[in-house]
């Protein structure tokens, strides 16, 4: 059962140069009370996906075309009104950079008492306190200390801590996790998925990760799906994708992490870089950079479908005989 989905969504910038189209056409359900994963590299759209969650995409960006739906709402069809009531409260977001999300001149019990009395004007400060401290707490930092204390008074693990806290404040069904571990070192990086993975568990909070690490994503996520070039080249449960990766991509994606037991010699870096969207390659994007491309991958599109229990976009499935290619 989905609790988000998103319906052949595309979103478009125009630019001097041409119309960058920064999602092409994608369609993904998120599975309630699940993690989600989205990765690939920089500019792979990932985030302008989940801005769309919010009908947030950043000027002079907008939504092409498509369909979103959370909890029963269709996001696009939103009042001005609606969003704002929507937003924080049906799906929240935890930024990339905490220090960036706060602001720098307000004291964050203010900032926790202005975000919720701007969605629920008639509830009383002592209540609001209460809801902060409980959720300070959860998150483990010193109510007494934090919430007095502007954000530069934090390190960059407790302002992550506080943005997290944050955004449970006002109950929400989704939560987006947009690199939050981003500049952290790797053991408050641990712990902040800690944080993350109790509150999935605890609260059935559905969450959608983005990352550009997939080590990251094969420690938290339940589902994954690999993006590329603005569209979701394969998506499936997390144990298969890193088991049985299907695409060209993912595979290679995988073999691209660094282990602290394998042979270093044993990476190998993905040949070439991400296309200029604005000279996207024919057929499939990725035909460029991959090992595996044939003469239909330069001039068609290749159909997202069903192959052994993930879905995936890749020309070598087109043939039954094709199967093992890439599996293998």
């Amino acid at each position: 059962m989905s609790i988000a989905a998103f319906e052949n969504v595309s979103v478009q910038f125009p630019t001097k140069l041409g119309v960058v189209t920064a999602v092409r056409n994608v369609s993904l359900s998120l599975p309630k009370g699940k993690i989600t994963a989205i990765v690939g590299e920089s500019g792979s759209g990932k985030s302008t996906l989940a801005s769309t969650l919010l009908n947030h995409v950043i000027s002079p960006g907008k939504i092409a075309k498509g369909r979103i739906q959370v909890a029963g709402k269709d996001v696009l069809k939103l009042t001005k009104q609606e969003l704002r009531t929507y937003r924080w409260s049906e799906v929240a977001m935890v930024f990339q950079a905490a220090q960036n999300a706060l602001n720098p001149v307000v004291k964050i019990e203010d900032q926790f008492i202005e975000t919720y009395k701007e969605h629920r004007p008639r509830t009383e400060k002592d209540v609001i306190k209460k809801k902060t401290i409980e959720l300070l707490q959860y998150v483990n930092l010193d109510p007494e200390r934090v919430m007095g204390a502007y954000p530069h008074e934090l390190s960059g693990g407790m302002k992550q801590r506080v943005m997290i806290a944050f955004s449970l404040l006002l109950d929400p069904k989704v939560l987006v996790l947009d690199e939050p571990t981003t500049a952290l070192d790797v053991i408050t990086q641990d712990y902040i998925f800690s944080i993350l993975e109790r509150i999935n568990k605890d609260m059935g909070i559905t969450m959608l990760l983005l990352s550009h690490d997939i080590s990251i994503v094969a420690r938290a996520a339940d589902y994954m799906g690999v993006m590329y070039a603005g569209e979701i080249v394969e998506f499936g449960e997390i144990y298969s994708m890193f088991d049985r990766p299907k695409h060209p991509y993912t595979k290679m994606l995988i073999k691209a992490v660094p282990s602290l037991i394998h042979d270093l010699n044993e990476i190998k870096p993905i040949p070439g870089t991400s296309p200029n969207l604005l000279k996207r390659p024919s057929g499939c994007a990725f035909h460029p950079r991959c090992p595996f491309a044939m003469d239909s991958c330069t001039s068609q599109v290749p159909e997202f479908r069903s192959v052994h229990g993930q879905q995936v976009a890749c020309h070598l499935y087109d043939q039954e005989l094709n199967h093992e290619v890439v599996g293998g």
